[in-house]
């Protein structure tokens, strides 16, 4: 087997980068943010403090036809 000994300057610089990347990455991710401007309707998120994007909230659905319990355990035959 070959084994490859890391001189204690590529560990160093191997971690500074593993860092350096996590920093990054979570700098990057999208956090959400209240818009006083658009109202409670609107849902914004901002992504590395620059980029700023907005999408009205999802409402939820409202059921066309409600089922009642027994209608909806109804035994089966066969």
């Amino acid at each position: 087997m070959i084994y490859f000994r890391l001189s204690l300057k590529a560990l160093a610089i191997t971690v500074a980068a593993a860092v350096v990347v996590g920093a990054v990455l979570l700098a990057g991710r999208p956090q959400p943010i209240e818009s006083t401007v658009l109202g409670a309707a609107w849902e914004c998120t901002q992504t590395a403090f620059i980029l700023t994007s907005c999408a009205p909230r999802a409402q939820q659905a409202t059921p066309a036809v409600e089922t009642s319990p027994k209608e909806a355990l109804r035994p089966t035959r066969g």
